[in-house]
This record gives C-alpha cells, sequence and structure tokens, in this order.
C-alpha cells in the first residue's frame, strides 16, 4: 500500500488544475521547531535549511534541499530532489524560471489557520531570494489548495478517523461504568486519561482540557479545565472529548445523568431533543455542493423555532490530522470566520455536528458528533446519542 504521504501528494495536481493555479510553493526551515501545518500530510521528514517543495499543474514535484537532507526525502514524492550547500537562492531561481508560473501558492491565509504555516521570517525571506524577478508579484494564497488537500480524506485517512472515533465511544462506554454520584471532575479527567493510556492512544488537543468535563449548571462550557466541582444526584455532566490514533482525531461530545431516566427533567428532556434534532436536521442538509454557512443555518433555525437562544460558535469544524483541521467551516457568516463559512462541501470531507441548548436551571445540553460527506449526502462516523446516558449509582 501506498503511504499516506505518496495519496496525498497524488492529489496536489488535480486541485491545482481546479485552482487554476500554476505552482505550489512550500517553503520552510528548521521543521523540527517550526512545522507547518500542511507538512505532515505530504513530507514524512524534517527539513533543517532553508528548502522549497515546488509542485505544479503539469504533475511535476521538485524538492530544493540542503545537502544533508537530500538523503532523507522519501523515495517517490518527488521527481526532482536538488541539494544545495551555500544558499537556495540560485537554484530556486532557476528552476522558477524554468517553469514559469504565472501564479504561484505560498501557505498564507487570512482565513484558514491550517494554509497559514509561512511565517512572517519565512516570507520576508522568500521576497528577499524574488528580488529583481517577476515572481514577487505573482505570489497568490494557497489557501485553496490546501483547504482541498486536507478536506479531500482519502479511504486511508477516514478509516483512521473512524477508529479514532471508535476508541472514543468505547471510553465513553467505560466511563459510563464508572460514574457514580459525587464524582470530581478532577477524578473524571484522570480515569479518561488513564483508559486513553489503555487503548494507547494520544490527546486530539491539548490534555488539561481534553475531555472538557463539566458538572451541574454553573460551569460555562469553553476550553477550560475539570475542577474540584462534584457530579450531584438529579444534575447533568457535560464532556467534550478527542483522541488521536494513528496520527488521525476524534471530537464527541456527550451529556450524562445523574437519576434515573422517570426523574429527567422536562426542561432538560427538551433541550435534549431540540439539540438531537438540530444536528439530524442539519446532517440531512449535508451534500456535496452544499456552502458551509447553508448547512449551520439549519441547526440554528431548527433551534430557534423551538425558542431556545443561538450557539455561540460554529455548527461544525473539519477532523483529521487535527481535530480543528482548517478549510471549509459550517458556520455562520461572522467576521470571526472570515471566509470559511463560504466554503464547498465536498466529498470525502470530515466534520464534527456541534451545538447545545440552554435550560433555565441545568446549564447547557451539547453535543457532537463526526460525519464525512458522501457523494449524496452524509455519513455518520460516530453512533449519535439518542438518549442521555443515566448513571443511577452514588
Amino acid at each position: 500500500m501506498q503511504s499516506l504521504q505518496h495519496q496525498k501528494t497524488e492529489q496536489v495536481q488535480q486541485i491545482l488544475q481546479e485552482a487554476k493555479i500554476d505552482c505550489w510553493l512550500i517553503w520552510v526551515r528548521e521543521t523540527s521547531l517550526i512545522k507547518d501545518p500542511v507538512l505532515p500530510l505530504i513530507y514524512d521528514g524534517d527539513l533543517v535549511w532553508p528548502s522549497a517543495l515546488l509542485y505544479t499543474r503539469s504533475g511535476e514535484r521538485v524538492a530544493i534541499v540542503g545537502n544533508f537532507d537530500a538523503g532523507g526525502v522519501p523515495e517517490g514524492l518527488f521527481d526532482r530532489v536538488i541539494p544545495y550547500n551555500e544558499g537556495i537562492s540560485e537554484t530556486l531561481v532557476a528552476e522558477l524560471t524554468r517553469i514559469d508560473p504565472a501564479s504561484i501558492a505560498i501557505n498564507e491565509s487570512l482565513d484558514d489557520v491550517a494554509a497559514d504555516g509561512l511565517t512572517a521570517g519565512m516570507k520576508a525571506l522568500l521576497l528577499q531570494v524574488l528580488s529583481g524577478t517577476p515572481y514577487v508579484s505573482r505570489l497568490v494564497s494557497a489557501s485553496p489548495v490546501i483547504g482541498r488537500l486536507r478536506g479531500r480524506k482519502t479511504p486511508q485517512e477516514i478509516e483512521r478517523i473512524e477508529q479514532a472515533v471508535g476508541i472514543t465511544e468505547s471510553i465513553f462506554a467505560e466511563l459510563h461504568e464508572f460514574l457514580v454520584v459525587g464524582q470530581t471532575e478532577l477524578a473524571i479527567h484522570r480515569f479518561v486519561h488513564e483508559r486513553m493510556e489503555a487503548h494507547n492512544v494520544g490527546d486530539a488537543w491539548q490534555a488539561n482540557h481534553n475531555p472538557a468535563v463539566d458538572a451541574g449548571p454553573n460551569k460555562a462550557f469553553g476550553h477550560l479545565g475539570p475542577t474540584e466541582t462534584r457530579t450531584k444526584e438529579g444534575q447533568l455532566l457535560h464532556l467534550d472529548f478527542g483522541v488521536r490514533f494513528d496520527g488521525y482525531c476524534s471530537d464527541l461530545q456527550r451529556m450524562f445523568f445523574f437519576g434515573p431516566p422517570t426523574r429527567i427533567p422536562t426542561e432538560v428532556a427538551a433541550a435534549f431533543d431540540a439539540v438531537r434534532g438540530a444536528i439530524a436536521a442539519a446532517a440531512d442538509r449535508v451534500r456535496p455542493g452544499a456552502l458551509g454557512h447553508q448547512v449551520d443555518s439549519v441547526a440554528r433555525r431548527f433551534l430557534s423555532e423551538r425558542g431556545y437562544a443561538p450557539f455561540q460558535h460554529a455548527l461544525g469544524h473539519q477532523i483529521g490530522r487535527a481535530a480543528h483541521d482548517g478549510g471549509t467551516l459550517l458556520g455562520p457568516l461572522w467576521e470571526r470566520y472570515g471566509d470559511a463559512p463560504n466554503g464547498i462541501l465536498e466529498s470525502g470531507n470530515v466534520f464534527t455536528l456541534e451545538l447545545y441548548a440552554t435550560t433555565k436551571h441545568y446549564g447547557q445540553v451539547s453535543l457532537e458528533e463526526d460525519i464525512v460527506v458522501t457523494g449524496d449526502g452524509c455519513r455518520f462516523l460516530s453512533h449519535p446519542q439518542q438518549k442521555l446516558l443515566c448513571v443511577q449509582r452514588g
């Protein structure tokens, strides 16, 4: 089987043709210290000296790297590997002159952090190298390239994400058996990390708030760590949790209630049904060609029609190598999201669907599922939570 990097590299030519970009330049140095977010997709290794990875619309792939790095370039990723000794400038300009691209995509973006890997120093160095050539005026953002490349998951990528999701769901099931009334958020967090170690998986995001553990109505949801707050009879417990398996992430949220199903408060049950229904309605709108904000608006309208205030985040982000994988966003047309909600959904994109409804007395009810866009809709990679997970021990 081809390596994942070879599979992703083979996607690049088609993407450049679609984006009408002649050349994509990945311009990096000291990648063990500062790694461009796109590198793990297409280059499995470190580059020390200033390096130029060139991909052309015609399908040519050229790596210009320091002579000590050249031997470590994986076979088959590039048509030519050109080593240099004293400096890269002459060789890079010569290659660009030979290719003579009308547009050169570089990794900077106002809206997509996953496409913004070019540092300010490296941008300044590139402009210095290209000074006096026509290529300075031909630089464009690589965001259209990187967004498609990260978003179009190969079958192998989808399989890894699905395995990460399955492990996450297994740990949630183990947690359900562990929970009792009176446990602290910190104890729950420790248990989850013990199970992660047993399953040999890593954190999908920073460990101190993975999982986010929110017991009771008084803790604001967000990127917060666990506290000494304890679970209580008749109250809710919320977790936002993801793992990293074989380089790929999951991202799920689950809700627990401490007490029997017959004691679930009416307002909690109504909020849960509204959130679950909004996710299902949004999933029905997902299909290739839809715009991100169109899917988001379905969920917002569903909640609004049931009397709930709008949730204060995007409905869904892409997941993959990172829990927030960049590219098209299932979000509203807010300033903070830039142009990402105008992105077009494509088959192979993997998204979260997440939202919350706020109750009067019990805090927020929040769920999150993971889906993959298919040829005519979407498929859930997770098993959507259909009812509150009741804990009757204490």
